[in-house]
């Protein structure tokens, strides 16, 4: 149940902000959502985050909340119902770690793989696979990350999920497969039957389309 007014300001395609959507809709909170156009910045967006002029941001009573993994715990503390967090200390730690893996490495990693081409996409490859490696190990054959059901940890590496998926299709070339990443391959699966997940992540093929046209703007300049 929602507290107070709740606005979120984000881009459709953009994986930080579906972050924040699946944690308010895992909460059952209701929410106002901005659409905002990144070539055309709202005044409401530049008011709201003037430091970094970034989505998304969520506005809570008025007050703004930046920074998607800064969002996330946000929600978590301010609903306690359905959280996200894990109760333990260092449990909790190692959620945030591997959110913070996700973004600085793995989705780094593979987002060198998409943008090169040739002998630099083949040599990017192998580093992407390995920034993976302890996600794998963390999974150790769990469902999700975080235990049973998806928590902080999956949220955030939903972001690596859905663009990997969108990635690997433009480029014909599968970056997490079976054999090298089985634990991982498994969670993706989990993930996306997840039924909050089901029903709220864009369209893939309108995906596909929007990154190929950026793909071909990065190849260009090389």
């Amino acid at each position: 149940m929602a507290k107070g007014d709740v606005k979120l300001f984000g881009v459709w395609s953009r994986p930080f902000s579906l972050r924040i959507i699946l944690a308010l809709k895992l909460k059952g909170i209701e929410f106002e959502y901005i659409e905002e156009d990144l070539s055309n910045k709202s005044s409401q967006l530049l008011e709201y985050n003037p430091i970094h002029k970034k989505i998304p941001v969520l506005v809570h009573n008025g007050k703004p909340i930046v920074e998607s993994l800064v969002i996330l715990e946000y929600i978590d503390e301010i609903w306690k119902d359905n959280p996200i967090l894990p109760v333990d200390p260092y449990e909790r730690a190692t959620a945030r770690f591997l959110a913070k893996l996700g973004d600085e490495k793995c989705l780094e990693a593979v987002w060198r793989v998409f943008i090169a081409d040739g002998k630099e996409q083949e040599e990017a490859i192998p580093p992407a696979i390995e920034s993976l490696k302890p996600l794998e190990e963390a999974l150790d054959g769990k469902k999700f990350f975080d235990g049973a059901t998806i928590g902080f940890t999956d949220i955030s590496l939903s972001s690596m999920v859905n663009m990997v998926r969108v990635f690997e299709e433009i480029i014909n070339t599968r970056i997490i497969n079976e054999a090298k990443f089985p634990f991982l391959s498994a969670w993706i699966e989990n993930y996306l039957h997840f039924p909050i997940i089901q029903n709220n992540l864009p369209r893939h093929d309108k995906m596909v389309e929007k990154f190929r046209s950026r793909r071909l703007s990065y190849v260009k300049r090389v």
